[in-house]
């Protein structure tokens, strides 16, 4: 099994950040130098993605912008001797193929899937949610591929949360434990209260499925009450004899589809970052002395 095509679901109205996002499509806020949206097609890509569908609204062409090519402005950098400031976005384009699809209304992630059926045609295929960041090591996505060819079937991520924030995830119901950090699952609840949660494992923003699940969402469309649920279409898909398996995925997880998850974001891989780490580590200590002697 080779799987090379995955789906960014990007229609978002973004807003949680307001104003910001009545002019700049959340996606294209920055995390350091870079959009977020950026760090999950460098996952996608690092995961051996070559072709990428993102599902946009209307208003949002700068993202279309960002992932072409700029010759006027690599030629003025040329000139100014700096082409490297380009070169994480130009492998990108070099690596990848991306197609855009637009949502017209916001009917849900079952429903983004959904329109992007003839990009995948009878393929596994990935799902991205840029709100998920996942940061260190393995790239997610590449992490469920491998799964998804051990078991041959679909896999979605998963991770421990605390019993009173399940009311916030889909969480799945567990069938069997095949590891400490791989479940195959026989059922999947949107928001649960936690006296209902069937675990405290929940669905982060990675998926590899069949293309069976496009059968699952045309079956269940008709009796969707508004939005058009992918874990819906996952659960049709149990219903129907597929198998589904959960991984635990490994690294960490940043929620940058609200203002604090972007800061701790920034912050968290910031301090990574080989230019700018010192300086927010020397920042902290400065901040953590002044209140310790400010307390003495």
């Amino acid at each position: 099994m080779v799987i090379t095509k995955a789906i960014i679901p990007a229609a978002g109205l973004g807003t949680r950040f307001l104003p910001a996002t009545k002019a700049v499509a959340k996606e294209l806020l920055p995390i350091l130098d870079k959009p977020a949206i950026q760090y999950i097609v460098e996952e996608a890509v690092a995961s051996g993605i070559t072709t990428i569908t993102m599902i946009l609204n209307k208003h949002k062409t700068a993202l279309i912008n960002h992932f072409e090519t700029a010759p006027e402005l690599e030629l003025i950098l040329k000139e100014r001797d700096k082409e490297k400031l380009l070169q994480s976005i130009n492998k990108i384009i070099r690596h990848a193929e991306f197609t855009y699809i637009s949502q017209g209304e916001p009917l849900g992630l079952g429903h983004a899937t959904l329109l992007a059926r003839h990009t995948v045609a009878k393929e596994y295929f990935g799902i991205l949610l840029p709100d998920d960041l996942i940061a260190g090591g393995q790239p997610g996505l590449a992490q469920l591929i491998a799964i998804a060819q051990q078991e041959n079937a679909s896999v979605i991520a998963v991770q421990e949360v605390p019993i009173e924030q399940t009311a916030s995830y889909g969480v799945i119901a567990i069938k069997k434990q095949i590891s400490p950090v791989l479940y195959q699952i026989n059922g999947l609840v949107e928001k649960p209260k936690p006296s209902q949660a069937p675990s405290n494992l929940a669905v982060v923003g990675r998926y590899v499925l069949s293309h069976k699940i496009f059968a699952s969402l045309e079956a269940i469309a008709p009796y969707a009450q508004g939005e058009l649920q992918l874990t819906d279409g996952i659960a049709h898909m149990l219903k129907n004899g597929e198998k589904v398996f959960a991984y635990k995925i490994q690294g960490h997880r940043y929620d940058t589809g609200n203002p604090l998850g972007l800061l701790k974001a920034n912050i968290g891989i910031g301090l990574q970052h080989p230019d700018y780490g010192p300086h927010i580590q020397k920042l902290f200590e400065k901040k953590l002395i002044d209140a310790i002697a400010g307390n003495l």
